[in-house]
């Protein structure tokens, strides 16, 4: 582990109310947990009377032992900014998810070293051997799963969060894969990505790790070893042993093992998501289709089967099916990431490195809401998570394929409007001894009728707000937006007031569907999405006509990248975010800038932006990105070491970040040439 620059510190108000506030949440945790709490006690060097307590947050520090989290805790006992007082105890605080117990190491400087573990009513445990194994691999776990780009809800509400790459050596891959080995039959315990409704054997967030350290790091032999032995005792372990051997491009072995493994469990839906998914990037999405059904008959209640399965669609453009698959999706109300509930603290200190940086990276934290349009502000796509994010993406494939207008008149072939259901309401409500509409003409066959909600998608779009006090806006753009009507929901036919007569004939809406409200929310979304997007390029073009200059903030061409990427716009995604990186440094803006980079084989732009990404996150006291650490082994396998080295060395920036961006290269080389991989 490399020593931080600087160490955030959060000051208590009160001594002790961290360490008490972690203890009242325990019973509300769901997930993984949140991030290691680290807590200090100082003392002024000339008085003992008064006592204040410091904490802050850290993931990736090896938790197998409490010698080894003791160790942390002696790092800290120096300060470069805080002359005047010294640490007298701290305490480490290590959530294990399996258990459902903190575990808790405490030190005394000078004196001893006490370790423990508290359960959800506060009371006190021993801390086992077995304990701590389970610990160790929460850690690790956790470690990926907060090392994220920092943009996500959860990481920006933690202040002060260290983060370290947990494995950074073939030994601690070792120790990592043994302790997945021996607890991997637990996993489902931990839960899973909020996509999955039930965690089961292969899909649970033990499982989402191994593959997203193996994806990082490339280290598929490791992978495929770990899960060989695995199948052997469980054959539905076949599906990520198969998606390994994809990924590491060992195609025609895949195919093998899941024609075998299907042959022995034909109807398990993981082995056939695997399979379906594999035709259809192959190109063969009639060989898919029949697939996916299966897989959908085999899992009803699973989002992913049915996603799955509009994507084949998607692909067959059969575009009226992949919206009625669409809407028979399940979707579930999202669940974050634990996150860590602490009370208001008395000040926040978070230092700076110790050399000078780049002024646009120390400002790059703040955004300004204020200079952000009230109509980019109301954009509700940008708030979509898990089921509705990937309902929301497939919408806007299909919208990007067959255009806006083309997918409202298949929306209103295969789904009843509300329109024309009041209007053939009132034209059949005097006609007697006709067929039963409510139960032949408007049936939905979704196996979730009432899928659970999101917090975020609201049943009302706001788009007639949004245009209210826009005198800029382009009223040709606008208009060549068809705003969409909206579908019967199954509530409303079945409220009392608009009860279908019992023996009314609907013949003019006989083999439709209902829509279900969510997806009808989300086509109004998406068409404020179209009409701002529309209205915004319809401008540009008028001002470069005139050779006028287009004004926006950066928070605003940040959104308008966001905006234009969700549409699947990535040249003028592209645009919109360099033009925000040159106003001010924004990570999100320079890591759409580098997707179009690595796309372009751009190598010395891609480097140009990792340096500075690698500023960023070692400015918020990370040392460790997942993605990044992706990009870099990437380019050391198509570019070579020593090229990416000499690109990294010209650049002008701190020497401790250069530093930094040559040991995630260092790590990557190592890792290819230790031998297990090749």
């Amino acid at each position: 582990m490399v020593t931080a620059p600087a160490v955030p510190e959060i000051y208590e108000d009160e001594l002790h109310s961290a360490i008490e506030a972690r203890a009242e949440s325990l019973q509300s945790l769901r997930e993984l947990g949140p991030p290691d709490l680290v807590h200090l006690i100082k003392q002024p060097i000339k008085s003992t009377t008064k006592q204040v307590g410091v904490y802050h947050h850290v993931s990736g520090v090896d938790a197998s032992s409490s010698a080894s989290l003791a160790a942390y805790i002696n790092t800290l006992t120096y300060s470069t900014h805080d002359k005047q007082h010294k640490v007298i105890s701290g305490i480490y605080c290590c959530y294990n998810a399996f258990s459902r117990l903190d575990m808790r190491v405490q030190v005394y400087i000078p004196g001893t070293v006490e370790s423990y573990c508290i359960d959800e009513r506060g009371d006190k445990r021993v801390a086992t051997d077995e304990l701590w194994l389970e610990t160790y691999l929460c850690s690790v776990l956790r470690a990926y799963s907060y090392a994220d780009d920092g943009s996500g809800d959860t990481i920006k509400k933690i202040v002060g969060v260290r983060r370290f790459n947990p494995i950074t050596s073939t030994e601690s891959e070792h120790k990592f894969l043994d302790a997945a080995e021996r607890l991997f039959f637990n996993g489902w315990q931990l839960g899973s990505d909020p996509e999955i409704q039930v965690p089961n054997l292969v899909s649970n967030h033990l499982t989402t790790g191994l593959l997203s350290y193996i994806h990082t790091t490339g280290r598929y032999a490791s992978g495929i070893n770990l899960f060989e032995k695995l199948r052997t005792r469980d054959g539905e372990i076949s599906s990520l042993l198969a998606r390994v051997y994809i990924e590491a491009d060992e195609e025609v072995k895949a195919v093998e093992l899941l024609h075998e493994a299907i042959q022995e469990l034909p109807m398990d839906y993981s082995l056939l998501d695997c399979q379906a998914d594999f035709c259809n990037k192959k190109g063969r999405s009639d060989l898919a289709l029949d697939i996916a059904k299966r897989s959908v008959v085999s899992a009803p209640s699973e989002f992913g089967t049915w996603a799955r399965l509009a994507e084949i669609y998607v692909s067959l453009e059969q575009w009226d099916l992949a919206l009625l698959t669409l809407n028979s999706c399940p979707m579930f109300t999202y669940q974050d990431k634990d996150a860590p509930r602490m009370p208001e603290p008395q000040k926040v200190f978070l230092p700076i490195m110790p050399e000078a940086i780049c002024d646009e990276i120390e400002d790059s934290n703040v955004d300004d809401i204020e200079l952000v349009h009230p109509t980019l502000r109301k954009l509700h796509a940008a708030g979509f998570k898990g089921t509705f994010l990937k309902a929301y993406y497939i919408l806007t494939e299909i919208t990007k394929k067959i255009g806006w207008d083309q997918l409202l008149r298949i929306r209103s072939q295969v789904f009843v409007m509300e329109e024309e259901y009041r209007h053939e309401k009132q034209t059949v409500s005097h006609q007697p001894n006709s067929r039963n509409a409510s139960t032949t003409a408007l049936r939905s066959p979704s196996p979730n009728p009432k899928p659970n909600g999101h917090g975020e998608v609201e049943e009302k779009t706001q788009s007639e707000e949004v245009t209210d006090g826009e005198p800029s806006l382009s009223v040709t753009a606008e208009a060549s937006i068809e705003k969409p009507g909206h579908t019967v929901a199954s509530e409303e036919v079945k409220a009392g007031s608009d009860e279908p007569d019992q023996n009314a004939n609907y013949t003019h809406f006989q083999n439709k569907r209902l829509c279900e409200r969510w997806l009808d929310n989300l086509f109004m979304v998406l068409y404020e999405d179209l009409r701002v997007y529309t209205i915004w390029r319809t401008e540009m073009a008028q001002y470069r006509q005139q050779q006028l200059l287009y004004k926006k903030s950066a928070e605003e061409w940040e959104i308008l990248g966001e905006l234009a990427e969700r549409l699947h716009h990535i040249d003028e995604a592209v645009e919109a975010y360099e033009s925000c990186l040159q106003i001010k440094f924004s990570p999100k803006a320079m890591r759409g800038v580098l997707k179009l980079s690595e796309d372009k084989h751009n190598v010395r732009d891609v480097c140009g932006a990792l340096i500075r990404l690698v500023t960023w996150q070692y400015r918020w006291y990370s040392e460790f990105s997942p993605s990044l650490l992706y990009t870099i082994r990437k380019l050391i396998e198509e570019e070579g070491a020593v090229k990416i080295r000499s690109i990294i060395q010209g650049t002008s920036l701190p020497q401790h970040v250069l530093d930094l961006t040559h040991q995630y290269a260092a790590l990557c080389a190592a890792f290819r040439s230790s031998g297990s991989d090749g």
